[in-house]
């Protein structure tokens, strides 16, 4: 199959020079992928819900505002509760049970610490090294979204957090999975600071050097905020991509709006003067700081004449932070949604979406079929046209190409979707555990690991999972759980153990 498309690339140059032109930019479109580290489905001035909401009143994104009345909004798309997991899906077009990048990465063969101790559960040898080019203990082997690009003659840019492989391994550097230009990526999941001033260093909270930003020594020392610095240099490496006459992949990936919570004085008094008490202020400035960044890159795009041809689409990696580290109560943080980042709860993986694709979607527009996030691997590679391509990993992800059309030719809300968290994250609260589920249709079925016990959910009905039916609607539980268990095992999905008898956690099904 990559013989194939070598061929026909071959092929296309040869009759591209007898013809004496040559590819071009406007031959292929420019794609920028904007990703937000915890961006709730409220952490903005766009609603994501068929009503404004308090949250919605609170943020000022007007480049997202700007974007949605420009393209496509998505009202139902889902990454997984915690980051690493959704990147290496977004990366490999894997589901998180497959590739087995279950929680979050850092250290080269290790268990989180939560895991290791935990009073019920042993947890099993999950690829905590991420994922790698190679073959590597403890670490999902794939050919990456970026190299196939990389293949189709896209120059591409990695800007941000990476998070794609753990500390001395291969992907712990983006360009060991096909990106061309690594602007500030590394092992950590989140910022040793975001001020220049503090050189993006960890070291003025007493943190580990690992969490410290690499690669941004040029603004050490100046008061300047981490996005702006990661923008300059994202606009800078486009630069690069046009005057070498190449289309760009940009996955401008922002530690933003990853704890630590600290200001952008940007933007940070007007949120105290509108009674925030400091650390929500501090968060809805680092979200208007992210906007900001959105807004210059649009701009940009419009300044260099390249608007008409560049796809802009914008993901979180999981649901907004809400169980410490914020002002207010716990677990409210994304209202009328349950729960926060690292719950199965809807909180904690429904994030907000939109795709300008111009040409495509059609201005204004809106969308309630669901999706996740291993679809986007598979539907970027259609909108850049590699329609030929073969990879080590099998793809889990479906295209969501067909949803952007003025007449949609896809649906997707009854195919079934799958989460598999046989981990500990830490933190307690709703939804918050190892867990397995699947939403079908209306309904969403969660299979909590530690007592074998179910939550049932009608998504449309109660949004905010207050109501659970397993116990009034046993046949849907069996018929769920039976498809999920389905799932599991053609996976091969890791589960846990109970230190109690010592047997493992059955299949839902079972």
């Amino acid at each position: 199959m990559k013989q194939l498309f070598y061929t026909t690339l071959l092929a296309l140059a040869f009759v591209s020079c007898s013809k004496q032109t040559t590819l071009s930019p406007p031959d292929k479109p420019n794609i920028v992928l904007f990703f937000v580290d915890d961006m709730g489905w409220q952490d903005t001035s766009v609603p994501f819900w068929d009503k404004k909401t308090p949250f919605n009143a609170r943020y000022h994104t007007p480049n997202m505002e700007k974007l949605v009345a420009e393209g496509m909004k998505f009202t139902q798309a889902y990454a997984t509760p915690v980051c690493s997991p959704t990147r290496i899906s977004l990366m490999t077009g894997m589901n998180a049970a497959r590739h087995r990048v279950t929680n979050w990465t850092l250290h080269k063969d290790a268990l989180q610490p939560m895991e290791t101790n935990h009073k019920d559960l042993i947890f099993p040898a999950w690829n905590v090294n991420g994922m790698s080019p190679e073959p590597l203990d403890l670490a999902v082997h794939a050919d990456a979204l970026p190299s196939l690009l990389q293949l189709a003659g896209y120059y591409t840019i990695h800007a941000g957090k990476a998070h794609f492989g753990a500390i001395d391994t291969p992907a712990e550097n983006p360009k060991a999975i096909g990106f061309d230009v690594n602007i500030a990526g590394h092992a950590a999941g989140g910022p040793g600071s975001y001020l220049g001033e503090k050189n993006f260093s960890a070291n003025w909270r007493g943190g580990s050097a690992v969490w410290d930003i690499p690669g941004l020594e040029k603004f050490h020392g100046q008061q300047i905020f981490l996005t702006e610095a990661l923008t300059l240099e994202a606009k800078n490496a486009m630069d690069t991509a046009l005057n070498n006459n190449k289309p760009f992949f940009m996955y401008m990936s922002h530690y933003a709006v990853h704890a630590p919570i600290e200001k952008d004085q940007r933007y940070y008094q007007k949120y105290i003067d509108n009674g925030l008490d400091e650390k929500e202020a501090s968060y809805a400035a680092l979200i208007e700081g992210m906007d900001k960044s959105l807004g210059d890159i649009m701009d940009y795009l419009e300044e260099k004449g390249i608007a008409d041809n560049t796809i802009i689409l914008f993901m979180s990696d999981n649901g907004g932070l809400s169980v410490h580290s914020r002002g207010g109560a716990p677990h409210t943080h994304n209202k009328p949604l349950s729960s926060g980042k690292g719950s199965i709860h809807e909180g904690g993986i429904r994030v907000p979406m939109i795709v300008k694709w111009p040409g495509v979607t059609v201005p204004t527009s809106e969308n309630d079929n669901y999706l996740i996030i291993e679809d986007f691997f598979p539907s970027i590679l259609e909108m850049a046209g590699v329609e030929e391509y073969s990879t080590v990993q099998t793809i889990d992800g479906k295209s969501f190409v067909g949803m952007l059309e003025s007449n949609p030719s896809q649906k997707s809300n009854n195919r079934p979707l799958f989460w598999h968290y046989p981990n500990e994250w830490g933190p307690k609260g709703p939804g918050i555990g190892a867990f397995s589920a699947i939403r079908k249709g209306d309904l969403k079925l969660i299979y909590y690991h530690k007592d074998e016990s179910f939550e049932l959910f009608n998504i449309p009905e109660d949004l905010g999972e207050q109501n659970n039916l397993a116990a009034k609607k046993p046949g849907k539980v069996k018929e769920l759980a039976s498809l999920l268990t389905a799932h599991l095992k053609e996976v091969m999905a890791q589960m846990p153990i109970h230190k109690e008898s010592g047997n493992p956690v059955a299949y839902p099904g079972e």
